[in-house]
């Protein structure tokens, strides 16, 4: 992703935050992670309201939204009902979760191979998001500053500029790649 489309989608989930009043918490949680300081009641973050709302739209947007999982729902189907039943429907299954069975797909991996994919029900992906919005803040606080796999604003390009510089740094001349085959194929 080049940095100008980064700079777009980070502006537009700061704006998103705002506009459910939710940056100030995600702001608080960092803070205090960064303290060391121990949570309590998690969960009452978790099934707020605008929290809640915030991982509709944050799910809505994405491009696999439209893809349905083993009870054939999509966004569009979930969005049907009004914002107060889908905060109720999350509060609910959140007294006992238990994720629904997954659908699995088979997608080409490269030279003929195939990985196997498994894709959650939205309804379970929506309460994935809502428990990922309040932990992010909290890990990212405790995470190392040059750690980029998987995390919010930063990707390849920061990885490689970071090890370019290090390398000019250390007047290094030297590349290793390694590549732990089918690493995510092995379940425990």
């Amino acid at each position: 992703m080049a940095t100008n489309e980064l700079k777009l989608k980070k502006k537009r989930l700061l704006r998103n935050n705002e506009y459910y009043n939710i940056q100030e918490l995600y702001d608080n949680l960092y803070t205090k992670s960064s303290r060391k300081e121990k949570f309590n009641d998690l969960l009452s973050l978790i099934i707020n309201e605008q929290n809640i709302l915030l991982a509709y739209r944050n799910i809505k947007k994405n491009k696999g939204s439209k893809t349905k999982g083993s009870n054939n729902t999509t966004i569009i189907e979930v969005g049907e009902n009004n914002p107060r039943k889908l905060v109720e429907y999350v509060k609910s299954r959140l007294d006992d979760y238990k994720p629904q069975s997954v659908r699995r797909v088979e997608i080409p991996k490269g030279e003929g191979k195939t990985r196997l994919l498994g894709i959650p029900t939205i309804e379970d992906r929506l309460i994935q998001q809502c428990i990922k919005q309040i932990l992010e803040p909290i890990c990212e606080a405790k995470f190392h500053k040059h750690s980029y796999g998987f995390r919010p604003n930063r990707n390849t390009h920061h990885a490689i500029a970071r090890s370019m510089a290090l390398m000019q740094k250390n007047n290094l001349h030297y590349v290793v790649d390694i590549d732990i085959k089918g690493f995510f194929d092995v379940r425990p």
